[in-house]
């Protein structure tokens, strides 16, 4: 079977599905941003996987390609392409198997009642046949923009489970004998990731830190800002394969954010085995977080309360902080790049 991918940015987390893909047997077809992109994330090379750089393409060559193809399915992800969405269109009037990815939640904005207005009226199901969301947060928006029940799909991301999962197996042994205090942030260095917030109750907690470091892993506006802060450690963006090696001295993951619809790095980390602290605006929390069981929710952009969690995080037994990571790498195992796969290839069954 023919996949077609019409992507932005191509993450570690689509590649987990894609190789999962293969695996079942789909030959996939990758068009990508390759510039501009938010993070140097490189796309590895697969059996049965071709990449097409968007630079190189304008809409009649993206058409042409799309007709070679004849692909049984097309997955589209960034919509704010308009040859993306041209050719979309082509696909669906020709009867096409068009599945647009969704990670957005519901706000209630001006814009998002106006476009739940046009999907009253089955306006995008002339652009998709189906949406493919992560979550539960997603599903009222697909519901909104006038998917029926049948044609919202779940499990859109998911983390590379061979990867974290195996450094789960390797270093829980280490650290049962030395758990490591340090928090550890991995993602954008920019404002929206609430990192003032972090810094502020880091700041708030003072000497109640005892012994527990902060460290952050990411590139972005913020870099030097971050880098000029005392008291904390600052690394660059690293791919997947080199990330895990963080995971070593990390005792607790936090992501502060103040908006974020999902979140696949929290799939990571559970996975990795560590305690999570999240804000209650973090998408994969109602998967991956049970309060009490694995970590703590925090209102987002409140300092006290995330200087709170922490001192919670701190004041429990390393054989605590064990148990917590335990329950997160089960936990994680609630989404696979297995289900990821079936889930999009179950349009194709039916």
């Amino acid at each position: 079977m023919k996949i077609l991918y019409l992507y932005a940015e191509v993450m570690g987390y689509t590649m987990a599905t894609i190789k999962a893909l293969v695996e079942l047997g789909s030959d996939v077809h990758v068009v990508h941003w390759d510039r501009d992109k938010l993070t140097p994330y490189q796309i590895p090379d697969l059996p049965h996987l071709k990449k097409y750089p968007r630079s190189l393409y304008n809409y009649d060559s993206l058409r042409t390609l799309a007709d070679e193809l004849s692909p049984a399915i097309t997955v589209v992800s960034g919509w704010q392409d308009h040859d993306y969405v041209k050719v979309i269109k082509y696909l669906r009037n020709k009867g096409g198997i068009v599945v647009g990815a969704l990670d957005q939640r519901w706000h209630g904005t001006a814009r998002q009642h106006f476009v739940a207005m046009l999907g009253k009226f089955r306006y995008f199901n002339g652009l998709f046949s189906h949406a493919w969301i992560p979550g539960v947060y997603q599903y009222e928006y697909a519901k909104k923009l006038g998917f029926r029940n049948e044609e919202i799909i779940f499990d859109l991301y998911c983390a590379d489970l061979t990867l974290f999962h195996a450094a789960y197996d390797f270093y829980t042994n280490k650290k049962s004998f030395n758990y490591p205090h340090e928090f550890l942030y991995v993602g954008r260095l920019e404002r929206i990731k609430g990192l003032s917030t972090l810094l502020a109750a880091w700041k708030v907690l003072g000497s109640r830190r005892k012994d527990w470091e902060l460290h952050l892993v990411g590139t972005g506006s913020l870099k030097d800002e971050l880098n000029a802060t005392p008291g904390i450690v600052v690394r660059d963006f690293m791919q997947p394969d080199k990330l895990v090696n963080e995971i070593a001295e990390a005792g607790c993951f936090i992501l502060p954010s103040r908006s974020e619809p999902w979140g696949v790095v929290v799939h990571e980390f559970a996975a990795a085995g560590l305690p999570l602290i999240l804000s209650d605006v973090v998408g994969a929390a109602t998967a991956f977080l049970v309060p009490g069981l694995n970590g703590y929710f925090f209102k987002t952009n409140e300092t006290k309360a995330l200087a709170e969690a922490m001192s919670r995080i701190i004041g429990l037994t390393d054989n605590q902080l064990l148990e917590m990571g335990h329950s997160s790498h089960q936990l994680s195992k609630r989404i696979t790049p297995l289900t990821s796969a079936k889930n999009l290839l179950s349009i194709h069954v039916f």
